[in-house]
């Protein structure tokens, strides 16, 4: 099979370990074409890495994991800072690779941006080069708040959705400033992508080496979240698994993510305090409000034991 897209994966491979199950998934996936992985920062201080190397720690976590897939894609630290203002970039090989790739003219494949964290390394890579914006098809980002009126409120009010908070304004900048399309799938729709632990027993942890590590990413979780007095019940939210969805696996007539649901509305301005302001006259965005988790997640676990048996 020939790939369709190219992808650029870019996620916080020293947070939370559901971005390895993505990077695993998309490795597998033979539609995509993935030039580079970048390994990109989390907020200061975060609980999963507080160290002031977080990029850094990323890209040997992702180094490992593709060691184990037998996967040559080479890694790439962004900035371990995000932006100070929206109009600063935080100069980093990663946005520079960004460009690079976007500017290539040897290629006709479509290039998508699959982003598990913050948009640090995209928003400076558009901010020293603009005209990346058109030869990027689209910027696959989990994160952002609810929208309005379009599905489940979070339960909890007020809280500013944890990838945007990583770097607001680098969100700023793609939103606001920029003309790169945005596929946006907001907290209250990545939150739908659950598996039971039943399922990461069943599915993942007996595929090899690769499947253990995975499983027990997930098990040293649960365990520190115990320790710590949280009871994490049953499931967890594997929230970065929709880059894979989105860019991977498109129908094969008219190729599109079909089987999940969005709108297209104009992008609004995204403020400094992490929420929207309606701009009627922004650019349109898709805003994915239901996700297709059985072919999600089928695929995956499908894939897993393939490559285990191999």
């Amino acid at each position: 099979m020939r790939p369709r897209y190219r992808v650029i994966i870019d996620n916080d491979f020293s947070g939370d370990p559901d971005d390895l199950f993505q990077l695993a998934h998309h490795v597998l996936s033979p539609s995509v074409e993935i030039p580079f992985v970048i390994g990109s920062h989390l907020a200061p201080g975060d609980h999963f890495d507080p160290s002031d190397r977080q990029a850094d720690n990323a890209a040997e976590v992702a180094r490992g994991l593709l060691e184990l897939l037998g996967s040559t894609i080479p890694v790439i630290a962004g900035s371990n800072k995000g932006l100070i203002r929206p109009d600063v970039p935080a100069a980093s090989e990663a946005a520079d690779a960004i460009v690079r790739e976007a500017m290539r003219d040897d290629t006709d494949l479509p290039l998508f941006v699959a982003l598990g964290a913050g948009m640090t390394d995209l928003a400076s890579a558009v901010l020293a080069e603009p005209r990346i914006a058109e030869r990027i098809t689209a910027a696959v980002w989990i994160g952002g708040p609810e929208h309005e009126g379009l599905g489940l409120e979070f339960p909890i009010a007020g809280r500013v959705e944890y990838n945007l908070a990583i770097d607001i304004p680098a969100a700023q900048t793609i939103f606001n400033d920029s003309a790169i399309p945005i596929w946006q799938v907001p907290r209250n729709t990545y939150r739908q992508a659950l598996i039971s632990l039943a399922e990461l027993d069943a599915r993942v942890r007996p595929h090899g080496e690769l499947g253990r590590r995975l499983a027990e990413s997930i098990d040293g979780l649960q365990a520190s979240a115990e320790e710590h007095g949280l009871l994490m019940g049953e499931t967890y939210a594997m929230g970065d698994q929709p880059l894979v969805l989105l860019t991977a696996l498109h129908s094969a007539f008219e190729a599109d993510p079909s089987s999940s649901t969005y709108v297209v509305r104009p992008t609004p301005r995204m403020t400094a305090e992490g929420w929207y302001e309606d701009r009627p006259a922004g650019r349109p965005m898709r805003i994915y409000t239901a996700l297709d988790t059985r072919l999600m997640f089928e695929d995956m676990f499908a894939k897993l034991a393939s490559f285990a048996n191999r």
